[in-house]
């Protein structure tokens, strides 16, 4: 669905190369393919490998990243961050990389998704005297490392590691190595891929294929990667937990074009729609997906229901952030300009409209709306995931407990409230198997099931279920 409208965003994406003469260019175009993952802020850090240096803004990769800016970034190895507000709220010292000196020497951090224990962490630091910069959980990470009594930096950043709970990819950055760490759980997607005798790490493979650069693998849960002069170093800071990823990645935020944990996300998005026609076979005239994220998985529906699929929704691509709002009046606007119905394709049809899921409901409730109002004649609304009952804690933003419609409203009171002919959720087995696995199959479902890989610490629950 459209992300800046319907209330259901990824935290960020992160961007690392090392060992290549042009790191900061190569940076910008992995950024730039990385940007659905976050748009309210995007920074890069180089090292020349004696001084660290870091141009940041709140915008978009183009829009930060201009000429000159460019110029200010020279040197053979970068780190890159595009960011969406969680945790921590906005703001420009929010914006990553966040980049610290001192006298024995500078740090840069990039981090994808959420400390549950950040909050508790932070207490406990501030009442030994640290001082924070910022209101991000990521900055927890850089005192942790500097408070650490052991000698090596290696030895320093497993042990701060070792102490954060929760969904955490981070990129750490000196003038002489990139270090990589991948939480326990491998709840967030990161990669390790090469280009040349230069290493690239990414939130999503997709940003490899824009740079040129080939897959090597995915970085292991609880592993820190270090990379510098003398090549690649792998050690572990935790002894792998079972593994977790975010099932949102496959039905939601990632690029069709990448590969999560070796499945390809557009394969995984067909896969649910097929499965969506076995357990919602309806009889109508047209299939239609909502752009862009959903479009897979009504291809999928289609071809196996053996119903015509038609573009039936038109996103307009050249709305500007301006609609990116909180409120609701604002969101029902913003649904107004970025879609539009095709009368052509809908007028006197039975629609079934795939998209990947509902979170407020404010959106499914405009689109059916579009579509009637386009002579529509009935509107079956399919959704190619579970409801999404409860918050998430590491780094997706679902708002608070309350704003989700499914957690206390049946399917029947959705279906009423967006004004569907018939609403249909994929089962959580469904959803599973449609990426090859049995059981949980590896994959964190707390947002459909409400139970999560890691404890949620006392103050991180206030917060989401403040008004739930």
């Amino acid at each position: 669905m459209l992300a800046e409208i319907k209330g259901l965003n990824e935290e960020c994406g992160v961007f690392g190369v090392w060992g290549h003469p042009d790191a900061a260019q190569l940076t910008y175009y992995g950024l730039h393919s990385l940007q659905h993952r976050g748009q309210e802020g995007t920074g890069i850090v180089v090292s020349d490998g004696k001084t660290l240096k870091g141009v940041k803004g709140e915008g978009l990769v183009t829009e930060i990243f201009t000429s000159d800016a460019m110029k200010e970034l020279t040197g053979t190895a970068a780190i890159g961050h595009v960011r969406y507000a969680t945790a921590g709220g906005g703001g420009y010292e929010n914006v990553q990389p966040l980049l610290f000196h001192s006298q024995s020497g500078s740090l840069a951090l990039a981090h994808n998704g959420n400390l549950v224990n950040a909050n508790s962490l932070k207490h406990q630091l501030e009442t030994q005297g640290s001082i924070f910069q910022t209101s991000s959980d990521t900055e927890v990470l850089a005192h942790l490392i500097r408070r650490s009594g052991f000698a090596h930096m290696n030895d320093r950043v497993k042990n701060a590691l070792s102490m954060l709970k929760g969904a955490y990819a981070y990129l750490i950055m000196t003038e002489t190595e990139l270090m990589v760490a991948l939480d326990p759980h491998g709840l967030r997607p990161l990669s390790l891929g090469c280009l040349g005798d230069a290493y690239v790490v990414a939130s999503e493979t997709c940003a490899f294929d824009v740079v040129g650069a080939e897959y090597i693998r995915d970085i292991m849960p609880g592993e820190l990667l270090i990379i510098n002069e003398k090549g690649l170093t792998s050690e572990r800071f935790a002894v792998s937990s079972t593994k977790a990823i975010c099932m949102m990645e496959y039905v939601y935020f990632s690029r069709p074009d990448s590969n999560i944990q070796g499945i390809n996300v557009h394969t995984a998005r067909k896969n649910m729609g097929k499965r969506l026609a076995v357990e919602a076979p309806i009889d109508a005239d047209v299939v239609t997906g909502v752009p862009d994220s959903s479009i897979s998985a009504a291809i999928g529906y289609a071809e196996a229901a053996g119903i015509p699929y038609e573009m039936g929704l038109i996103k307009n691509k050249y709305v500007g952030r301006t609609f990116i709002q909180p409120s609701q009046a604002l969101r029902e606007q913003g649904v107004k300009m970025k879609l539009s119905a095709v009368r052509g394709v809908v007028e006197g049809k039975r629609v079934v409209m795939v998209d990947d899921s509902i979170v407020r409901g404010t959106t499914s409730r405009r689109i059916v709306t579009l579509l009637k109002e386009a002579g529509a004649t009935e509107v079956h609304v399919v959704i190619s995931s579970p409801p999404i009952k409860n918050p998430c804690f590491y780094g997706i933003d679902t708002a608070t407990r309350e704003e989700l419609i499914a957690s206390d409203k049946s399917v029947e009171d959705i279906r009423e409230l967006i004004g569907a002919d018939s609403l249909t959720f994929l089962s959580l087995d469904g959803m599973v198997k449609a990426l090859g696995q049995d059981g949980n199959g590896g994959f964190c479902l707390g947002c459909f099931t409400g139970n999560y890989p890691t404890e949620i610490y006392p103050d991180t629950l206030q917060y989401y279920y403040q008004r739930g």
